[in-house]
């Protein structure tokens, strides 16, 4: 795969959390870790952001083990470091501990340079009748569209 076509999504994001603000993370990888991402081998659907010590990492995202590796591969699950500037992480933390907001991560991408970069987004988490909401918005949306297709 070209560099530039990795663009790894958390899809079910967007249907389990209301997105607040947007920010691009570079992610601190090893050598197996961007050769992995870079073969399309990532999954962030199940993965999520969390403060220590004054550093922002992302946690659960898995990256298979780099095929042509020998012992110095990677762990797949570990946790790794996101690289914003200072004034963001402040923000972000503050945000975090004062209004139990979440992290997620929604997209894993390779920039035009050839570096792994990460969307995270400020995110408070749906109930279930907004889940139900936005279903129904979905649907009649599709129902729209279909009704406009035959005139």
């Amino acid at each position: 795969m070209n560099q530039n076509k990795i663009n790894i999504l958390n899809r079910k994001a967007k249907f389990e959390y209301e997105f607040l603000d947007k920010y691009t993370a570079g992610i601190k990888l090893a050598g197996t870790e961007i050769k992995a991402i870079r073969e399309g081998k990532a999954s962030i659907a199940e993965s999520f952001c969390e403060f220590n010590n004054g550093e922002l990492f992302v946690i659960n995202m898995h990256i298979e083990e780099y095929s042509h590796a020998t012992y110095f591969n990677h762990n797949p699950k570990s946790e790794r470091k996101l690289l914003l500037n200072k004034k963001e992480l402040k923000k972000l933390e503050k945000e975090v501990k004062n209004s139990g907001l979440t992290i997620i991560p929604t997209r894993l991408f390779i920039n035009d340079r050839g570096l792994a970069k990460l969307d995270i987004v400020l995110a408070r988490g749906k109930k279930m009748y907004d889940k139900r909401e936005t279903i129904k918005d979905r649907d009649n949306k599709r129902v729209l569209d279909r009704i406009k297709k035959n005139f």
